[in-house]
Parts: C-alpha cells; structure tokens; sequence
C-alpha cells in the first residue's frame, strides 16, 4: 500500500508526531511526503491528511491563490482516481480563521474524506462516518538518547506554540500574583502566533526577574533541556482537546497541569491523577501553588503503555485498508 502523508519531509519544524508516525508505518506500508508534484501527478492509494488548512495556506496572496487552484487539482484527482482519503481530527476545529472561499474548499475536501481518525473517542466525526479511534502517540523513544536533570525547585514550563486561546498571557499574569519570598520561576518556550503577541508577553513579564522567555521555535534539546528543568508543566488552554505538549512532557516524567474536561478527566484515568492535574474555572495562584505542592508527593511512572508507536501504526495500516475497501465498494 502507497500512502502520501499531508507533509513535507525534511523539515526541522514538523511536528514530532508526524514524524514518529511515518517512522513507525515504514515497515508496512509506502510512505511519501507531500508535494504537489507528487499529490497531482504520482501513484498513491491513500492520502492521508492532518491539517488541510495548511495546504491553503501561502505566505502572499499570490501564493494563496495558487495554492486554491491547485487544492482544487487536488480534490478533482481524488474523485477522478478514487482515491481513499483518511483525515486524522487533531482539534475540533481548526484554530485558524479561513476566508469564505477556503472553507468552502475544506468543506468539499471534508465530503471526499472516506475515512476519520480520532486521537481520543470524544471528537465529533461526520454522522454515519468510517471512524477509528487511534490514541496520540508517546515521544520515549523520539528523546530515549536524552538524559533530563533533576528539575529546578518552583519551576513552571509553558512550551509549544503561543496563540490566543492557550492562555500563555493569563499563566503569566497569574504567576506574577505568587509572593516574592516564594521560591519559584517561569518560563515560556515557544514561538508566538505575532509579532504583536510577541511583544504583549514581554510587556507583561517586563519587571518580573522570575520569568524567562525564549519566544521562538525551539529545537529538541532546548526543549529537553526545559522540560527536565521544569518542576511543572502548565497547559493553561481554554480550548484543551488533544495536547500533544502534554504527552510530549509526560514522556519525559514531568507533571502536567490542564483545565478539567472530559478529555483530561479520561487522560488523568488512563496516565494517573498524579502526574495529569486538572484544575476549575479561572488559572489562580493558589491553583499553581496547590499543583506544585502535589507534585512533590512520591510517584510512580506515568503508564503510557496504551501510547506505543508499534499498536498506533498496526491501527493506522488497518484504517488504511478500510479505507481502500470502502472506496471500492462504492
């Protein structure tokens, strides 16, 4: 089976899982890297697709304009050679604004999708949808070559991209509310959605020495190294559905604090209480002070054995398959 992945190869920027994720599929199936050479013009028996937003996306309106006349290629091709389309929900919806004539393009490409992969069983799918629940994958062994430090005492890490809705500007905000006297710091690790975003954080942490912010992609040692330091994770989203942040830091036997919903509430049952802390309302001082204070309690491993790449691609090359059939029933 040839499969053609939503993603470039190559790029120091791409998302772990995605990686790990063709990693692990390379043994059972052919997997490819996308371009629109090869989505337009090459032999494949499944697209698989994450984000389809992204593939709209060009960084002038010339290039956003090319790229609607080739996502219209596309979706023309896939009915044309009936191809199986596998879409994997990594959030509810997507978290960028599309202009009308997008939306209606990822509408059409939402009606070409033969299958739907949920990273947890609480992602709305089409009604009467092929769907398979695939749990996000562990990132052990993407980091099994790195060793973490003892964490700082006090520590708090924010890391992943900053946007609107993930709360960076409340956590810092908050964090400022702790006592002087209070042995504790924060730092923020991540590239930023603006430049104007940018800018808000370091007004809002200016003053504050306790507070560090390194605003920009970081690179997997950088973000070892920050994580092995922190004491504690905090993921103050106010929309949490999937994180892969939080199994990223899980992975390295670092806590997580997340807001309480039913997708937290199902991953503190499955990792353990103790190292998923969830939180009501409003991110508070007193919050944070609680967390910190639960995290020094003695602890065993969190279990992540439901989080192995080897069952995620067994999953992934059976989903393919239901797929191709279902597109040749038709």
């Amino acid at each position: 089976m040839r499969v053609l992945q939503s993603f470039p190869e190559g790029r120091a920027t791409t998302n772990p899982y995605l990686l790990q994720l063709s990693r692990a599929l390379a043994p059972s199936v052919e997997v490819f890297g996308f371009t629109w050479r090869r989505a337009l013009t090459g032999r494949y028996d499944v697209f698989h697709v994450h984000w389809p937003e992204i593939l709209l996306q060009g960084r002038t309106p010339g290039r956003a304009l090319a790229k609607r006349m080739l996502f219209r290629l596309l979706l023309a091709r896939l009915r044309l050679r009936r191809t199986a389309v596998v879409r994997t929900l990594h959030n509810v919806r997507s978290h960028e604004a599309a202009p009308r004539r997008d939306r209606r393009l990822l509408h059409a490409f939402d009606h070409r999708t033969t299958l739907w992969i949920r990273l947890n069983p609480f992602t709305p799918v089409p009604e009467g949808a092929l769907e398979r629940t695939i749990p996000h994958g562990d990132y052990r062994d993407w980091y099994s070559n790195r060793t973490s430090a003892a964490p700082i005492s006090g520590r708090l890490l924010y890391f992943g991209l900053i946007r609107a809705y993930k709360g960076v500007d409340g956590l810092v905000e908050t964090f400022r509310q702790f006592p002087g006297e209070v042995e504790s710091s924060l730092r923020i690790v991540g590239a930023p959605q603006s430049n104007e975003r940018a800018q808000r954080l370091l007004r809002a942490a200016a003053g504050d020495r306790r507070i560090e912010l390194l605003l920009r992609h970081a690179s997997d040692a950088e973000l070892s190294d920050a994580i092995g330091a922190a004491e504690l994770v905090v993921l103050p989203y106010a929309e949490m559905h999937n994180s892969g942040a939080a199994l990223l830091a899980l992975s390295l036997d670092r806590p997580v604090l997340v807001p309480t919903n039913a997708v937290t509430a199902a991953l503190a049952g499955e990792v353990g209480p103790d190292w998923v802390l969830t939180y009501d309302g409003p991110l508070s001082a007193k919050v944070l002070a609680d967390a910190l204070d639960r995290v020094r309690r003695p602890r065993s491993a969190p279990d992540l054995t439901h989080r192995r790449w080897s069952v995620s691609a067994s999953d992934h090359v059976e989903a393919y398959g239901r797929a191709v059939q279902a597109v040749r029933a038709r």
